[in-house]
């Protein structure tokens, strides 16, 4: 483990960024740090806050570490700093946890029932890197909403490499779809929530497209499900809202939602 309790995180900030906001980035990054497996031989956070109004998302959280040698970038926007950081340090303790665990058992398939069949479904099941909480113990501990932008799937799938993000939601540019982009051992595979995959503008051949539309459960049904299965997440249409949500694991156990914003 990484002695973190005595790296200091440096800082840099560029605009309107609050000395709180700085303060609450580097204890979380501090606190993620003591979990590295191998040594931190240094950590910056770097926080920018665009003023233009016509930026979607003007707040941009950037932290670098340099882990025995290797560097991890991991990078979020978003409309506020708090939120941005919210989401570049889930990105950052994933990249530790890669750093400490096979996953590519997690990104293997098995044959598929059908053509188009969700990948992510047919995932095999290893350990996974969270808290083995007693399934009776679990909640949804976190709940996000969010503003999705409108992309092209290769956009989409763009953003998600940028950012080393397993999954990426968004709204589908040519059908205005709830639909989440992720990783598989063969590049990306898009999905919709409903299946209108017929209007899909061009998409790279990198990216495989699901002819699935996505299952409408509660989001107690997709918690069992996602326990059925094993996975780190997974893509549903809410059946109380009709809107296209993800339900993943956290590292403490729990599970974490993200659906759309009203």
């Amino acid at each position: 483990m990484a002695d973190a309790g005595t790296l200091e995180v440096q800082t840099q900030t560029h605009g309107k960024v609050h000395a709180s906001e700085v303060s609450d980035a580097v204890r979380r990054v501090s606190s993620l740090l003591r979990t590295a497996s191998e040594p931190v031989l240094s950590a910056r956070v770097r926080l920018t806050m665009h003023a233009d109004p016509a930026v979607e998302r003007p707040a941009i959280a950037q932290i670098n570490v340099d882990l025995n040698g290797r560097l991890v970038r991991v990078q979020s926007a978003d409309a506020t700093t708090r939120a941005a950081i919210d989401h570049a340090c889930d990105r950052l303790r994933i990249r530790l946890e890669r750093a400490r665990r096979n996953w590519a058992g997690m990104r293997g398939s098995l044959p598929l029932p059908e053509p188009g069949e969700w990948r992510h479904d047919s995932l095999p099941a290893p350990q996974l890197p969270y808290f083995p909480r007693p399934r009776g113990e679990r909640t949804v501990m976190r709940h996000k909403s969010y503003t999705p932008a409108h992309e092209t799937p290769d956009e989409a799938a763009a953003e998600a490499e940028a950012l080393d993000y397993d999954f990426h939601l968004f709204t589908e540019k040519s059908t205005g779809e709830d639909s989440v982009i992720y990783r598989t051992p063969d590049g990306f595979r898009l999905a919709l929530a409903h299946r209108r995959t017929g209007r899909l503008g061009p998409v790279d051949p990198a990216i495989s497209v699901s002819q699935v539309p996505a299952v409408r459960l509660t989001v107690t049904e997709a918690e069992d499900r996602l326990e059925s299965f094993r996975q780190p997440f997974l893509f549903f249409v809410n059946s109380q809202t009709g809107r296209g949500n993800l339900i993943y694991h956290r590292y403490d156990g729990h599970y974490g939602l993200i659906e759309p914003a009203a």
